[in-house]
C-alpha cells in the first residue's frame, strides 16, 4: 500500500494558482490539476460525503448542511454522527482490500460516531453558566489530550466567526502532521477551511488585500504539510469542495413564505422562532440553495411560483425534477430553489429587528434554521468591537450569564457565496495531485476510487 495525504483546501480554484500561491502552482506543475465537477449543493457537507462514499446525495442523504429532522420536526444543521452518511466510506473500502489500512480523518465532516481509525473533530464544552470553551474531540481519546499539550486547545473562535483566522487551520495541518508521524496511516483525510472565510467575507476576487493574505497564509500551510507527507514518501492530493462566486442580493425566501401567511412563529420572551410545527411551509436555507418543506403536498404548486417570483431565485425543483440534481430523497425539501450567481438566500424569517430571537445576533450554528455566513462579522455599529468582546468575556468569567450579541442582522454585507454550480470552470472547484492524473476533469464521486487507486496500485 501506498500512503496518501488528501486534504480539502475550501474555496480554492484555478484562478487562485499564481504568484501568491507559489507552492499549490508549482504542485500543480509538477503532478498533475483537473477541474472537479462537484455536486449540488455544492456545500462543505455534501461535497464531503460524497468524496468519502463515491455517491451522490440522493444516494448518501446529506441533502445539505442540514435539513428539517422530519420524525422530531426540527431543523439541525452541522451534525457530526457519521452515521447519517450512507453508503459505504473509504476507509470501510480500504479495509476490505487490506485489513492493514488505516485512515486518520482530521476534521473532514461526520467525524464522529465513525469507524476511521484515528480522528478529530470541534467539540465545544458547553458550561451550565452558558460559556463555550474550546475543545476537540478525537478518536482515540488520549489523541485530544496529546494534541493539547503540544498544539494547546483546538482554536474554535478562530475556526468560525468574526475572529477566524489562519491560527485553526494551521493548528490541524500541525495536527495531521503530528498524527502522520505517530500512527502512520495509510490515508490522512485533512480539512483546511481558512480560504473559505474570507472569500465569503470580502468576495473571490484575489486584488483584494484581504483576500491576497488569506491566499499567501494558505499556500505557507499546505506547502509545509506537503512538504511533511511527500518526506515520509506520501502521495498528495488537494481537492477543494466549491467555488465561492461574488453575490450581493440576499434572498429572504422565508419572509416571502412569512407573507404569504404560509410561515409560523412563536413567540418567546420578545422574540420570534420559527415554528415547522405548525408552518405550512419554510425553508431551510443554505448559501445558494434552499430545501423548502411543506405541510400538505398539494401546496407545491402555489408555493413554486410564489418562489420562482423572488428576485434572485434561478430555478424551484419539484417532485417531478428534483432527481435531475440528485437531490430526490426523503430528507431533501418538497421543493428545492437553487439561487442566480449573484444572489444568496438567508435564513431570516422576522420582519422587525426587534423581534429577532437573542441568538440571530450571536455565533450560534445549531439554533439558528439556516447557515447564517453574517456570523463572520462583527456588527459595524459597534463602536469599539474589541472593547465590547472583551466587556461580555470578563463578565463570564465574573459568573455572569452574557450575551455575545455581537452579529449583525445585516445580510448586505456577505461578498461571496457558494451553493450552485458555478458558470464558469475557473471559478470551480478542483484537483491537484503529486502524481499525473491523466484527465482534465473529475466527478466529486471519482474523489473515492481515485484515492483507493494511489493507495492499492
Amino acid at each position: 500500500m501506498k500512503a496518501v495525504l488528501a486534504m480539502i483546501v475550501v474555496g480554492l480554484t484555478p484562478r487562485h494558482l499564481g504568484p501568491l500561491t507559489p507552492r499549490l502552482s508549482a504542485l500543480a506543475r509538477e503532478g498533475g490539476m483537473a477541474a472537479l465537477d462537484t455536486v449540488t449543493p455544492a456545500v462543505t457537507c455534501s461535497v464531503q460525503a460524497s468524496f468519502m462514499t463515491g455517491l451522490s446525495p440522493r444516494d448518501h442523504g446529506i441533502v445539505a448542511n442540514g435539513w428539517l429532522f422530519r420524525d422530531q420536526m426540527e431543523i439541525f444543521l452541522w451534525r457530526q454522527s457519521n452515521r447519517l452518511v450512507g453508503g459505504e466510506k473509504i476507509w470501510e473500502a480500504g479495509k476490505k482490500r487490506d485489513p492493514a489500512f488505516t485512515c486518520a480523518n482530521m476534521f473532514w465532516w461526520y467525524n464522529m460516531a465513525s469507524s476511521h481509525d484515528f480522528g478529530a473533530t470541534p467539540r465545544p464544552i458547553y458550561k451550565a453558566d452558558g460559556r463555550k470553551l474550546p475543545d476537540c474531540y478525537t478518536v482515540p481519546g488520549q489523541l485530544r489530550d496529546q494534541l493539547t499539550e503540544r498544539f494547546g486547545a483546538f482554536p474554535l473562535f478562530q475556526f468560525w466567526g468574526p475572529g477566524t483566522s489562519i491560527v485553526s487551520t494551521r493548528w490541524i495541518a500541525d495536527a495531521s502532521k503530528f498524527v502522520m508521524a505517530e500512527a502512520n496511516p495509510t490515508l490522512t483525510l485533512a480539512y483546511l477551511p481558512h480560504l473559505d472565510y474570507d472569500l465569503q467575507r470580502f468576495g473571490p476576487d484575489e486584488t483584494h488585500p484581504k483576500v491576497r493574505q488569506s491566499l499567501t497564509e494558505i499556500d505557507t500551510v499546505v506547502g509545509d504539510l506537503v512538504d511533511a507527507a511527500r518526506a515520509s514518501g506520501r502521495s498528495v492530493i488537494i481537492l477543494s469542495e466549491y467555488g465561492i462566486t461574488p453575490v450581493n442580493r440576499p434572498i429572504h425566501i422565508n419572509r416571502a413564505l412569512r407573507d404569504a401567511g404560509l410561515l409560523s412563529v412563536r413567540e418567546e420572551d420578545g422574540g420570534e422562532l420559527l415554528d415547522p410545527i405548525s408552518s405550512k411551509a419554510f425553508a431551510v436555507a443554505d448559501h445558494q440553495i434552499a430545501h423548502i418543506y411543506l405541510s400538505d403536498v398539494g401546496l407545491q404548486a402555489k408555493v413554486k411560483e410564489l418562489l420562482k417570483g423572488l428576485d434572485g431565485v434561478e430555478r424551484v425543483y419539484d417532485a417531478t425534477d428534483k432527481c435531475l440534481i440528485h437531490l430526490d430523497h426523503r430528507r431533501s425539501g418538497e421543493l428545492v430553489a437553487i439561487a442566480d450567481s449573484r444572489s444568496w438566500f438567508t435564513y431570516y424569517y422576522w420582519n422587525d429587528n426587534d423581534r429577532a430571537p437573542d441568538f440571530a445576533r450571536t455565533v450560534e450554528i445549531h439554533r439558528k434554521p439556516g447557515y447564517d455566513p453574517v456570523e463572520l462579522f462583527v456588527d459595524p455599529g459597534i463602536s469599539s468591537p474589541k472593547l465590547a468582546i472583551g466587556k461580555r468575556l470578563f463578565m463570564r468569567k465574573l459568573g455572569f450569564r452574557t450575551l455575545m450579541d455581537v452579529i449583525p442582522l445585516d445580510a448586505s454585507l456577505v461578498r461571496g457565496s457558494h451553493g450552485r454550480l458555478t458558470d464558469k470552470t475557473g471559478d470551480g472547484p478542483l484537483v491537484i495531485s503529486s502524481e499525473p492524473l491523466g484527465r482534465t476533469k473529475l466527478a466529486a464521486t471519482d474523489v473515492k476510487p481515485l484515492l483507493l487507486d494511489l493507495i492499492f496500485r
